[in-house]
């Protein structure tokens, strides 16, 4: 196959052409409906569900269907009900349907193509399984791409269907093991055209953002950070303190070479004095990611069941399902709630003690909403015995300090709170973060952590920035007023865009239903060197079409605003197609 084999999204055009090819297979070919004088087959899914389209040149080869969950309803809903699949009630489970390729395509690669870009579209959109409907004669070849019967065989016309379910993560590592040298050769070969990468990450997890990858990570053109605006990471807009920067700045050459302290003593007696906490009940890591991965390498196997919240931050799905392999459950965050934590709904959803840990971001990132620690305290106290909670409070000084759960989780053998310094404290390329857990747990913590676990420089960094809570509760209330004014600015560009704010330091924009993609607004800034976070990955909640932008400062933010107006106008229906960037510009998973 050459380079004129293309992958898309239908277009109305496509209609037609689909409803015809499904005519001529479905009811002449294959007996499932009855013929129509028309020669065409149309059901109650359509213009709802989602296309997308093979075409070699302008020649139509295939199609696959695919129905995500926001729609309320699914195809197999004529044949079970709910309560006879209960699969079909869960958020984040896409139907994919009617996989059809042209006769003389069929012994082609183009099916397994199409079933490809199906999980990929999937994905990047939150979804983690998928269902199907797989003639009962095909069986053995939908068991050796992954898929499983659930146990419900239906009738349609001639034809008898196995109801057929798979993780999206595990079918796309099959079809990655399966088809691998197809699917490398493809990828330069098909012009890939739909708005997610063409192939995942090997870890399946997109860790921080793209913008770095625009100022070069060989570090040879680090002048482009001038030009970029890194929206899509939550960095501080604005600089450490004074005497960070002069710590840093005393004597470099003697900060790289020299060995920290082994076990950070400094910087956990500093945490220990300003947060009023005893130093046992403390552990340092380089960055939260550091902590999480080693609290939950030791904590959790592959038979512990974990509840997340959804959406959430990204790492938490990544360390729990990829790296150790939790059986990973979610706890459903609503827009129509105004993503707010309900404390009712998550104390009966704990109360069975089924649980090994409950992780709860508060700030919550993505959705920047803060669940009131009287709250949460009020639901670990009802809680079984046996649940951990992590509670992450990495945006908390944007809400206050006193919020914080610290002072419970150092009596409290259930609770663990872990808060990164770099965001709140503007330290993110140092890597700082420290937990807070009753001395036992904190102790076994420690055993686990290796000596000099946080570089001088961010030992000293971290230190100072403590001593200065005067300049970062400024900067914290600052946040908020830049915050203000770029969800103002961003609310007056299209009266059909929502803008939602929070209270850290970040905002999400959702597109109408039916406008443009959240990743094709995430591509369009960028040529505008505007760098925002496609959400869509992390939950189906999202949709497809809600973007998390990072506040900067007074002239970034404009920036920010202007990319976004210029993207909405080449994105407007009607508007002249613009070629794609270059592969691999869209991000997903992870969202810190």
């Amino acid at each position: 196959m050459a380079r004129d084999l293309r992958l898309r999204a239908a277009t109305p055009e496509d209609l037609e052409w689909i409803h015809e090819l499904r005519h001529r297979v479905y009811a002449q070919e294959l007996g499932q409906h009855a013929p129509d004088p028309a020669g065409r087959l149309r059901d109650g899914l359509d213009g709802e569900n989602v296309y997308l389209v093979a075409a070699r040149g302008p020649v139509r080869i295939g199609f696959v269907s695919l129905t995500p969950p926001w729609l309320g309803r699914y195809a197999l809903d004529k044949y079970l009900t709910r309560d006879e699949l209960p699969l079909l009630t869960e958020a984040d489970v896409f139907e994919v349907r009617i996989l059809t390729v042209e006769p003389r395509w069929r012994s082609t690669a183009v099916a397994p193509l199409l079933m490809y870009a199906a999980l990929r579209w999937i994905a990047a959109r939150g979804g983690r399984r998928v269902v199907a409907m797989g003639r009962t004669e095909l069986l053995d070849l939908y068991r050796a791409v992954g898929l499983r019967p659930v146990g419900h065989t239906v009738r349609s016309g001639a034809l008898t269907f196995e109801v057929l379910t798979g993780g999206v993560s595990e079918l796309t590592k099959v079809s990655m093991d399966r088809y691998r040298t197809t699917v490398e050769r493809l990828r330069t070969e098909v012009d890939w055209q739909l708005d997610v990468q063409f192939a995942p990450r090997p870890d399946g997890c997109e860790h921080g953002g793209a913008s770095f990858t625009a100022i070069g990570t060989d570090f040879r053109t680090l002048d482009r950070r001038r030009r970029i605006v890194a929206a899509d990471v939550l960095d501080a807009w604005f600089p450490p303190a004074p005497g960070v920067r002069a710590a840093l700045a005393e004597d470099p050459a003697w900060a790289a070479r020299t060995s920290p302290p082994a076990g950070a003593e400094g910087l956990l007696a500093e945490i220990a004095a300003t947060r009023e906490l005893p130093v046992e009940t403390l552990a340092v890591g380089a960055g939260s990611s550091d902590l999480i991965f080693r609290a939950f390498g030791q904590w959790l196997t592959p038979q512990s069941r974990v509840l997340l919240m959804d959406p959430g931050y990204g790492e938490y799905a990544h360390v729990t399902e990829r790296v150790i392999g939790c059986r990973v459950d979610r706890f459903r965050l609503r827009r129509e709630d105004g993503w707010r934590i309900d404390p009712g709904r998550l104390s009966a959803a704990v109360e069975s003690g089924r649980y090994d840990l409950v992780v709860v971001v508060n700030p919550n990132n993505p959705t920047g909403r803060h669940a009131p620690a009287a709250e949460l305290r009020e639901v670990i106290a009802a809680a079984p015995a046996r649940t951990r909670w992590w509670i992450d409070e990495a945006y908390l000084g944007y809400v206050g300090l006193a919020e914080s759960l610290a002072a419970l989780a150092a009596t409290d053998p259930r609770v663990v709170v872990c808060s990164s310094l770099s965001k709140m404290y503007a330290l993110s390329g140092l890597r700082a973060a420290y937990l807070v857990a009753e001395p036992a747990t904190a102790a076994r913590l420690r055993r686990w952590t290796p000596p000099w676990p946080v570089s001088l420089p961010a030992q000293l960094a971290a230190v100072a920035a403590l001593r200065d809570p005067a300049y970062y509760s400024d900067c914290w209330l600052r946040t908020h007023a830049l915050r203000r004014q770029l969800a103002t600015a961003l609310t007056a560009l299209d009266e059909a865009v929502v803008v939602e704010e929070g209270v850290a330091n970040f905002l999400t924009i959702t597109l109408p239903s039916g406008g443009p993609s959240a990743a094709r607004l995430v591509s369009e800034c960028r040529r505008h060197d505007v760098y925002l976070r496609d959400l869509s990955p992390l939950s189906p909640e999202y949709q497809g079409r809600t973007v998390r932008i990072a506040v900067k400062d007074a002239a970034e933010n404009t920036r920010i605003v202007a990319a976004c107006r210029a993207a909405l106008e080449v994105l407007r229906p009607g508007a002249a197609p613009r070629v794609p960037l270059p592969a691999g510009v869209h991000s997903a998973g992870s969202a810190r």
